[in-house]
Formats: structure tokens, sequence, C-alpha cells
């Protein structure tokens, strides 16, 4: 990053601590009026009932199904058929996706796209507590595969170029939408790479609007910070591999492959990366401090220093997300192992899930899992092409203070705070093509994540109105 992007980051960071002191144990805004029984509302809720019941999942879904039925959406309401689009790439016809255009009035401004992507983790019925692709009210919440990554944003942008063609708003900058396939399994498909390579037209644009940050609530439901994200870490897979002649399971050998492979995992589990504050995590820290008070809030700060207090880092650690913004992280997400359950094992595998710090070179992370499994007969192998890596970009004015307009309307008093995303999206293939894309949503979750990529994956009512509004008003002042 540019010596003038550190010390706008930083001050950033300081001014929003400034500007944020007051609100130490989160604020106890209401929000906006939520009004579930506007025809507006209604229709959008339908919308996203049927994007959600629509299953994307990369073994037995269909993106173009999905994109097939927001495109009739958007024709059926005046938008013309040459600029909708559906987009389904040779050899994978379940992998289609949407790409729209809300035409612009000045062909001298650079669009703004939105970008969404509409596959999903996969979800077995016998797991969860209700059926993943029925969308269930309950409580207060949706639930629902889906619900909340990414199909929230999802319906909320197709519902958006809907709002904004019916009220006959003629955007200055032209809109463009894009929702795409593939982002949960990118190493099989990733459907933004596909377009950036074979129809750059559908996500040419100044910047992009995209998934990754949303707002941080507390235990309590009270509102703490709303996050805009610049940047992400870099998602990378390596296989743990171990082989053996194996042999009679009556003759046994402490050489056993499963032995092997567990004993270093169990050394894997132990270890932390070092701590390693870039200028945006380290603006979000201080940003974040005197919202969050007391001990903790102290505790931001001191990790923020040129020496940071090792006890503090220990503390702040034991928040997932806070640990995972300070460092790089690894962790088992897979396992398999032996042949017969009469036979020592002559094969047993894993798959470590790395999520990287920009600016760390793959190859020293490999070689860090070698060193801290410390053991040769170990093979640790990186899983298909490294993914793109491109610097943060930059906060600007023309980015943040349509942000904060918006956001002091509907949520007075609650700070708009930097973050890097800690896991990987779509953002990082058009970042590296030069297309700028921030992660926003105005969507507030709770702190134990909502269930994303786990069982019973849910959104709060109120988080996904609230995130449809101020989205709406986002937009409408960048296009404007």
């Amino acid at each position: 990053m540019k010596k003038t992007t550190l010390a706008a980051a930083l001050a950033l960071g300081t001014a929003l601590a400034t500007a944020s002191t007051a609100l130490a144990g989160g604020a106890k805004t209401e929000g906006i009026k939520v009004d579930l029984t506007r025809p507006d509302w209604v229709a959008f809720r339908n919308l996203y009932q049927q994007l959600v019941q629509t299953n994307t999942t990369l073994s037995s879904g269909s993106c173009t199904a999905a994109a097939q039925n927001i495109a009739a959406k958007l024709t059926a309401i005046g938008l013309k058929k040459s600029d909708v689009r559906v987009l389904v790439p040779e050899g994978r016809p379940k992998d289609g996706a949407l790409a729209a255009v809300l035409p612009g009035t000045d062909t001298s401004a650079k669009p703004l796209l939105l970008l969404a992507h509409i596959d999903v983790v996969e979800a077995k019925r016998e797991d969860w507590e209700r059926d993943p692709f029925t969308l269930v009210e309950e409580n207060g919440y949706f639930y629902g595969r889906g619900s909340s990554d990414d199909k929230a944003m999802a319906a909320v942008f197709a519902d958006l170029l809907i709002r904004l063609r019916q009220e006959g708003f003629r955007p200055k900058r032209t809109i463009k939408l894009a929702l795409t396939c593939g982002e949960e399994t990118s190493d099989t498909f990733d459907g933004v790479a596909y377009l950036l390579a074979h129809n750059r037209d559908a996500v040419e644009a100044e910047f992009a609007l995209n998934e990754g940050a949303g707002g941080r609530l507390d235990k309590d439901g009270n509102y703490l910070a709303l996050e805009i994200q610049a940047g992400e870490k870099v998602y990378q897979d390596f296989t743990l591999e171990t082989t053996n002649p194996g042999g009679h399971s009556s003759r046994p050998s402490k050489d056993n492959a499963i032995y092997h492979l567990a004993a270093g995992l169990n050394r894997l589990a132990a270890f932390d990366f070092p701590v390693a504050l870039n200028p945006v995590t380290k603006a979000y820290f201080t940003a974040m401090a005197p919202v969050i008070g007391g001990a903790i809030g102290a505790d931001m700060l001191a990790i923020t220093k040129d020496n940071p207090d090792p006890a503090a880092i220990t503390r702040i650690s034991q928040d997932a997300g806070w640990n995972s913004t300070l460092r790089t992280t690894c962790v088992a997400t897979m396992a398999n192992a032996g042949h017969a359950p009469n036979a020592l094992p002559q094969h047993a595998q894993a798959n470590v899930n790395c999520r990287i710090l920009p600016g760390q070179p793959l190859e020293d992370v490999r070689q860090t899992l070698i060193k801290v499994l410390d053991d040769p007969a170990i093979k640790v192998t990186a899983v298909g092409e490294p993914s793109p890596v491109s610097p943060p970009p930059a906060l600007t004015p023309t980015v943040l203070d349509p942000v904060k307009e918006v956001a002091a309307k509907m949520w007075p008093g609650v700070p708009v705070v930097p973050t890097q995303s800690t896991g990987a999206t779509d953002g990082r293939f058009l970042n590296a093509a030069g297309i700028a894309t921030y992660g926003l949503s105005g969507m507030f979750r709770d702190p134990d994540g909502s269930g994303v990529h786990g069982l019973n994956e849910r959104i709060r009512v109120r988080s996904l109105f609230e995130g449809r509004e101020f989205l709406y008003g986002v937009v409408k002042k960048y296009a404007g």
C-alpha cells in the first residue's frame, strides 16, 4: 500500500475512534421504522423467498434456474431484454450468471457494479433443524441456506433495480448487476473469473459493491459498528498426505499413516501464526476500541502499538473474528484415511484451509506448515491455482461519504468502520482486474456468525429490511 494510503487509513481510524468515544457498550438506536406490510417489501420478500428456495448447490442445484427466475422479473417490469442476459458457460449448463444493466444518462461516467453470488454451500436436510431449502420465518429471523450468504444481497440488488425502474429513476452512472455462480466452490468454477475472461463488459465498472462486510451487533442486539470492507485475506487450501505400505491389522506398528497425520494436526491445532496488522486492520481496531470500551477496548488499542502487549493479544484472540483479523489462519477442515477396517492404513489425507494476510507469500505459509507439522512423513501440497492478490482499494471520499450520510440517518451515532474481510470473496478477482471492490451490506449480524456455512443459517428479518433500505439509499447517491 502506498504511504499516502497508509496515512489516510490511520487518520480514518483515529477520526472514527474520536467520533465514537461516547458509544462504548453499543449504540441504543432503534434504527429505522420497519413496516413489513408495505407492498414493495412484500414483493421483495417473495423474490427473496424464491431465490432461497431455489437449490443452487454445486452437487444438485442450478444457478442458471435462479438467474432465469430473476431475469424474468427484471424484464417483466420493463427492462429491455437486451439489457438482461443469462450467461451460461459452455459445458456448465447449471452455472449460469445473470447480467443486467440500468443505463445511465452520462456516457462519460464509469458504471457502478452490484455483485452478489447466488450459489450456496452444501446443506444436508438430516443435519438441519429445518429444511435448508425452505425459507422459514421464526422468532424474528429468516432461516435457510443462503438466507444470509449471499442470497440476501443478491435479492436486495435485484430488487433495487426493480425499484429504481418502477420509480422512473434515471441514473447518471450506469448501474450493472451481476449475480454469479461458483464463489463457494471456486476451485471447480468461478463465475466472476469466467465473466472477466469471456464477458468482461458484464462486470466492467469504476467500482463495485459486494459481500464481505455488514454491521456488528453485541450480544444484546445493540448496534456496535457498520463495517465497510477494503481488501480481504487470500484463500488457499493445502493437502496434507501420508502414505505407508500398510499390512495386517493384527500386526500393528507405530509407523502408522493415520498416527503421523493426527500427531501433525495436533501440533497445528496448538500453533498460531504471528500477529501482523496492516493499515486497514490497525484502523479497524483503533476505531472499534472506544465502541467496545472497557478492558477489551483498552486491549484493542494495546495491540495496535509497535510492541503490542502479548497478554492483550491473547485476550483479543479469544474472539474468532478478531483472531482471524490479527493473523493468517490455517485450520483442518476435512480428513480421509484407511482402506479397510482390518488393514493398517496405506494412506491418510487431510485438507487444511488457510486464510492468508495480503502480502504474505503462499510458499512462506506452506513452509510454515511443514515446520509446524514437524514430520517428514507428511507431504504438504498447495491445492489449485493461487488466488489473485492485490492491494486493498482506497477508501476515498467518493466511496465513503454516501455511506456515512445514509448510515447517519438510519443508525444515528453508529460509526462506519473500515475492515478487511477474513474470508475470501469474488472481490479478489475484480480487485486484481483493476475494478475496486468494497464489501458493504448494511445488514447487522449476531456475534456468533449467524450460522453462515454451518447449520441453521439465518439473518434477522429486521437486518434484511434495513440492509435493503441502506443499499437503496447508497446506490442512488452513487448513481445520481
